[in-house]
């Protein structure tokens, strides 16, 4: 098996990518969420330039995650695999 695909119980698999770029929008929004109550997440003296990078953080990183097609449910993996298939076959 790949070091980079998870397998789930249905025997199908979620790409690690997607894992990845998941937890990133889920810390992105974290930070931007403690920024915006006050939280500091950053070690940075001026409130400005903190929420500034937090924002651009979470705006990053949304489009990172969700750039891709990002399959969790056995069908839409399923279905990403057939899509593949197909894709050879008209090569």
């Amino acid at each position: 098996m790949n070091a980079h695909i998870i397998t789930n119980p249905t025997n199908r698999t979620v790409s690690a990518g997607t894992l990845t770029r998941t937890a990133a929008l889920g810390l992105a929004l974290t930070n931007q969420l403690l920024s915006a109550a006050g939280k500091s997440v950053l070690p940075i003296d001026n409130a400005q330039l903190e929420q500034m990078i937090s924002t651009g953080f979470t705006v990053g990183a949304a489009l990172a995650a969700w750039w891709k097609n990002n399959s969790f449910t056995p069908e839409a993996i399923e279905a990403d695999a057939f899509m593949a298939r197909m894709k050879k076959r008209v090569r």
